[in-house]
């Protein structure tokens, strides 16, 4: 049984993890300050006597005898991030360096979720990891696209001048049951307002390209990176390659949902990215053969299921 501490573990892909560390026989830590994350989430694990929750922020120190460590603490919506875009920074820094310092005192794994957001809006695509990307370090959303490429600095210079056991992974688009109604993500938001019968809000003329990766999928790659060698310590695309228009996925959750709404849209945001497809084929060459297995309507099918029940939709 190995001690595994999981910060930002009462979020979207933190629950997640958190579920599939305790049933596979792990003692799991979840470390979270609840700022998006949701108690909810982890109600299920609460009468686990594996499973203990410690309300924290990383951005002051926490020391435990942990084994491993994902560092998954951080507002990944960029409703929540702008809001706080100091805090956000403030999270990928010095919550970067206060996990990095625990692993090292520890001798501990540690793995960091960074995101597909280090490639801005790129000129190249489908992106791989050896593309430095395209980011407006004065933007809206340098607060969490430039904490995260500092991050991956931190990690990748901790295992250079320290020798710590490091582990990154650039995580493209990711959906799946627990997200929060008001995230406003592009999944989550389209769904909600296809069940509550309002227009669909498309930023821009819908064009723009997303590749959508089922949460059970990631939770997958991101177990396999952390299992890898320890002489794996690259960044590592985990995402899925289909690409679709946000056009295209309006008209899809339209579709699956039944429902009447039409789509409107509106003004693109500033630093929109125009185009996100993963180049995966450095996961599947070291993470045996990994790549997604859930197609996008198998997904989105149980995701509506879960916001069905999260709405009280019947």
């Amino acid at each position: 049984m190995k001690k595994i501490l999981v910060t930002g573990g009462a979020g979207f892909l933190g629950a997640h993890l958190c579920q599939r560390l305790i049933k596979t026989g792990n003692k799991v830590i979840c470390l979270d300050n609840f700022y998006t994350g949701k108690e909810k989430n982890i109600n299920l694990l609460k009468s686990n006597r594996n499973f203990e929750i410690v309300k924290h922020d990383i951005c002051s120190p926490y020391f435990n005898d942990v084994d491993e460590i994902y560092n998954l603490a951080c507002p990944a919506s960029p409703i929540h991030y702008q809001k706080k875009p100091i805090k956000t920074m403030k999270t990928s820094v010095l919550g970067a360096i206060n996990m990095l310092d625990l692993a090292k005192i520890n001798n501990s794994k540690i793995l960091q979720a960074s995101t597909s957001e280090v490639y801005g809006d790129p000129f190249e695509s489908p992106q791989n990891e050896k593309y430095w990307g395209n980011v407006n370090p004065v933007g809206i959303r340098s607060c969490y696209d430039e904490g995260k490429r500092c991050s991956e600095t931190l990690f990748t210079d901790y295992n250079r001048e320290f020798g710590v056991k490091t582990k990154i992974i650039r995580i493209f688009n990711t959906y799946g049951p627990m997200m929060n109604t008001d995230d406003g993500r592009v999944v989550s938001n389209f769904i909600v307002q296809a069940l509550r019968g309002e227009n669909i809000t498309i930023y821009g003329d819908g064009k723009q390209t997303r590749s959508f990766q089922y949460v059970d999928d990631l939770i997958e790659g991101m177990i396999r990176v952390m299992d890898s060698e320890d002489d794996m310590v690259f960044p590592v695309n985990l995402g899925n390659p289909d690409e679709f228009t946000i056009l295209e996925l309006a008209k899809i959750v339209i579709e699956l949902t039944n429902s009447k709404s039409i789509i409107e849209h509106m003004e693109l945001p500033e630093d929109d990215p125009k185009q996100r497809k993963p180049d995966i084929n450095l996961a599947k060459k070291n993470l045996n053969g990994w790549q997604p297995k859930v197609d996008l309507q198998s997904g989105l099918e149980k995701t509506i299921k879960y916001f069905e029940t999260e709405l009280k939709i019947i």
